[in-house]
This record gives C-alpha cells, structure tokens and sequence, in this order.
C-alpha cells in the first residue's frame, strides 16, 4: 500500500518564530487581516455555490512496530491482513518504513516498522521512533517488542520505561493514537537459560503498566500473545514463529483489533485444525486431484481455501470448497496449500505445500483399428435380424463397434443404430418386407476409428405372411402366471424352416422360465424362436407349441393376450 501524509497533521508540527509588533504596525496587520478575512468569505461563497466533491474515508492506518518477530518475514502481518480484507475490513492502511511481502500470500499490505535484532530500550534511547512516525502517522500501533530485550537480560522494570516512552512519543505524533501492546510470545533458545523466566516476568507485568498508562483519549489494549503458543510446534528455533505461530498470532491481534475498526469481536475466536494429509495426484491429462483429511473446529468446519503458485510465482487463492478434495488443470510446475475456515472469519495455518509436476506418461494412442470383417446377417424375421463379422485388432485394444444402418438397397442416409462392445448385434423394431443396409466400424479407448466395412444388404420378411401364434393361459395366481401350449401354426402348403413369435409383457410382468422356444426379451419386448431339430420346422398345415412362466405385481390378473408370427 502506498504511504499517505496527512496535511493537517504535517501543519500541527509547523513552528513560527515570535516577533514584537508596533501599535502601527498591528493597525496595519489588523486591516491587512480583515481584507484577507474578507476575500477568503467571498472565496468560501463561491465554493460553497459551486459542484459538490465527495471525499472517501481516509484508511485506518495501522503500524506493525517490533523486531524480526514483526519485519522478517512476520508473516502474521499477512495472515491478519488476509482476514481483515476477508470480513470487509478493507478500509485499512498498514504502514511503515520498511516493506515485507512474500508470506505465501499475493497482493497484501506488508508496509511496517519490523526491525529485526532492535532492542525496545534502543528503539526509544536513539528515539528512532519520531522519525518512523512522522514518515507514516499512524493511527493505531500494533507493538511486539521485548524479545531482544530479554534476550541481552535486561530488566523487567527497564522495558517497561522503554515502553513509556514510546507510547508518549506515539502520542506526541497522534494524541489519539490507539495502541495494542503485545503480551510477547514464548522464546526458548540455546544458550538463553533467562530467557523463558524473563518473558514470564515481563509478560506478568504488562497489564498494570498498561493500565496506569492508558488514557481515555489513548488507549492501551494489552493483547495476549503468549497463551497457548508453543515454541516447539509453533516456531523455527524456538524465537521466530512458523506458520502456526504465525496464525495463533494474527488470530490473537485479529478480535482486539476489529473493536478499533467499528467491528464487533467475534464470539469464535478458536481457530480450525490444519488439514493434516495433503496430497496431490496428477494424471495424464494433467488434472490435479487434491486430497487431504478433514480439519476439526470447536464450533464447525465451514470450508477450506486452496493456495497455488505456478513456476514459483507468490501462492493465491484459486478456489473454495467444503469438500476435502479439489481438483486444477495443471500448467507447469505447480505447489498448493490448503487452510481451513469456520462461519466466525478464523482460519487455520496454511499446510506445508505438496508439489505437483506432469507424470510420466506412455504417447498418446494415435492407432486406429483394423477394419471389421463384412457384417453376416443370421435369424432375419420381418421386424429384426442378427449381425456377426469378423472382428477388428488393435495396437493396444479393441474397446467397441459402431453399427450403422441406412433405408433401401441404395441411396438414404447412414446413422449410428448400436455400440456394442463385441462382434455381433441384433437390430430390432425393423418394418416388415424391407430392404436395409448395414456398416460396421471399430474404435479404441483413445476413440480412433476403423474404416467401414463393407456394406451388407438386408430385406426383412413379410410380416405375418408365413405363420400364425396363439397365446394360453394353463394357469395364474396372485404374483404370477403359466401360459402354454402356446401354438405356433404354419397355415401353408410348404414346410416351414423357422419362425419367430413376438408380443409384449405388460408392464411389471418378467418371464421367469421358458420351454421348447428359444426366448429373449428387450425391455416388455419377448421375441421367441423354433429350437433346431426340435420344433424349429413345422410341415404344411402343422403346428409347434411352447410356454413360458411369468411374475406380476401382486393383483394385476392382465396376461399377453396377443402375439405376431413370422418365418425367415
């Protein structure tokens, strides 16, 4: 963000030097100052009179002052940040000397006064804060100092006047200056034996300091930054936070902060669980499929925010789901994180990044299959018939056949009539006494097509020309029935070789067995045929029978009734 200067206060801290007038000359002055007072009401008529300009709220600056805990990198910055912008705290200004992105985060404010290995008793002995606030003027400061202060085993009592003194220099730049001072975070480094009493002790004593020295028109907020922090999980060598340190402390500045802003504190302040588990998997059409385990929060879980940065650019948010799987279209080399969020605004640390590249992949399949053998039809009857060819090879495997059908011996128009997945199909619904031809193609898993078959020309017979069927009911009951003898009759004067019955099941019916036929059935479609040798041909004027049992829903009595012959 950039840094504003606010002209009314660079005016405050004007001096003039005092001069001794004559009773002439404060005449003189006194007229000169009613003219200029004159112009300057003509002046303010015309404007009043002329267009009105809207002016924006100016931002809420906000100083981040500390040492390397704050500036380098002092990612919590960040993540508060993130947040602050998240819930429509947008009308903010984070403002310093000094700047500091990165973080894993793109596009955040990361101005600050973050000096890493200043002492809080240095800062305000060289009185180097005046200048860092003069440059910025902030409105509210945001102080974690103490660290290297513990660290050179100074006092408890010293620190504390190095904080008064800063805290009078804020306000000498901003007598209304709002201050959040920082219960400083645990630190256990080698060769530092005082150092984990020395916080204690510096910690404990915060509070009463904060109360004598705060005023109504200043108030100094003391924010509990060293609860719950654990210098083991949470930071790199037991001083510098890490990503969980970096969280527990935004979501410690977070609640103390927003009352600042016109916000409420939020009633949640605990933040989710990290998902634990990331994972990602890349397939070879590069399509990330991320996979983590759920994150747990004392109130609920409401999603989670997935981080990427591509080729090494900053990480940014690229999606949200409730789900604990994502999915991303991979374009060069990628990382991601994942973190977890609950209804109140809290966030968990970010997951260390899992990295996902292109696998390695066999070439496309670019192959098409061989050509089918020409299609043969078999037990062609005036409604259907049945093709077989000779099946197609493949570098890698045959996945199916495309089956196409166009009307008449010649002319008319190819279309797609079946998919099956072997080298036989049997087309239905045909019309009696009609010519049709037939192609057949191949395909692959990598949908490469064969060229055509040869095309294979069927007519169909003539509907009902050459035999005649009856349907017998022998018996029924309540969720079922029998029918038989069903007879087929050849009404002619020549032998016929092979019939084929069709007729329909009423809806819910199922046939259950069958004798002395051949039968198939598709969807309420039952198609019946003669069995070779058996009763397959049937002489001038003779007859075959057969039957079949059926299942019914529970008091429907409706049987088929009517059904249709024909011969080859």
């Amino acid at each position: 963000m950039s840094r504003h200067h606010h002209p009314l206060r660079t005016a405050r801290h004007g001096r003039h030097p005092s001069t001794t007038l004559t009773g002439a000359e404060r005449g003189r002055r006194g007229r000169s100052a009613l003219a200029t007072l004159c112009a300057l009401v003509i002046a303010l008529v015309i404007t009043i009179t002329g267009p009105t300009i809207a002016h924006a709220a100016a931002p809420v600056r906000i100083m981040p002052l500390g040492d390397s805990i704050t500036g380098g990198p002092g990612c919590w910055r960040a993540v508060l940040w993130d947040r602050l912008q998240r819930n429509g705290f947008t009308g903010v200004d984070f403002v310093g000397t000094l700047p500091g992105g990165g973080c894993g985060l793109n596009g955040w404010d990361g101005d600050n006064e973050g000096h890493g290995g200043f002492q809080a008793t240095g800062i305000a002995n060289q009185n180097q804060l005046p200048g860092w606030l003069a440059a910025t003027h902030p409105d509210i400061v945001l102080m974690h100092l103490g660290t290297n202060d513990i660290w050179s085993n100074l006092p408890t009592s010293t620190i504390l006047a190095a904080y008064g003194k800063l805290v009078d220099q804020m306000r000498a730049d901003n007598p209304n200056m709002k201050i959040l001072v920082a219960q400083i975070i645990p630190m256990t480094p080698s060769g530092c034996s005082w150092c984990p009493t020395g916080v204690s002790a510096l910690d404990a004593a915060i509070p009463a300091w904060a109360a004598g020295k705060s005023t109504a028109q200043s108030p100094i907020t003391v924010v509990d930054q060293f609860s719950g922090f654990d210098t083991t999980a949470d930071t790199t060598d037991g001083v510098h936070p890490d990503d969980s340190g970096f969280q527990k402390m935004s979501d410690r500045w977070y609640p103390a902060l927003t009352p600042l802003l016109g916000g409420t504190p939020p009633a949640d302040s605990t933040a989710p669980s990290v998902p634990a588990g990331l994972r990602a998997t890349v397939s070879c059409a590069l399509v990330v499929t991320l996979n983590w385990s759920a994150s747990t929060d004392n109130v609920g879980v409401t999603g989670y925010d997935v981080f990427r940065s591509t080729n090494n650019s900053p990480f940014t948010v690229i999606g949200t789901t409730t789900a604990t799987t994502f999915t991303d279209t991979l374009s060069g080399l990628a990382q991601y994180e994942i973190r977890a969020r609950d209804a109140a605004g809290n966030t968990s640390a970010l997951t260390a990044p899992v990295s996902a590249a292109p696998p390695p992949c066999p070439p496309p399949d670019t192959q098409p299959p061989t050509t089918p053998g020409t299609p043969t039809a078999s037990a062609t009857s005036s409604t259907a018939t049945t093709l077989t060819w000779t099946a197609a090879t493949d570098n890698i495997g045959v996945a199916g056949y495309d089956v196409y059908r166009a009307p008449g011996a010649s002319g008319g128009t190819f279309a797609q009539v079946g998919r099956p997945t072997t080298a036989t199909f049997t087309d239905t619904g045909l019309t009696p006494a009609t010519t049709y031809r037939y192609q057949v193609r191949a395909r692959d898993a990598a949908a490469n097509t064969s060229a055509f078959s040869p095309t294979l020309t069927v007519t169909t017979a003539g509907g009902g020309s050459g035999c005649t069927a009856a349907l017998t009911l022998q018996t029924g009951w309540g969720g079922g029935y029998v029918m038989q003898p069903n007879t087929v009759t050849n009404p002619g004067t020549a032998t016929l070789n092979g019939w084929t019955v069709t007729f329909t099941l009423p809806a819910g019916h199922v046939v259950t067995g069958s004798w002395n036929a051949t039968v198939s059935v598709s969807g309420q479609t039952v198609t019946v045929r003669g069995i070779a040798g058996q009763n397959a041909a049937i002489p001038a004027g003779g007859s075959a029978t057969w039957g079949f049992q059926a299942s019914r829903p529970n008091g429907d009595t409706t049987v088929p009734t009517t059904a249709t012959c024909a011969t080859p």
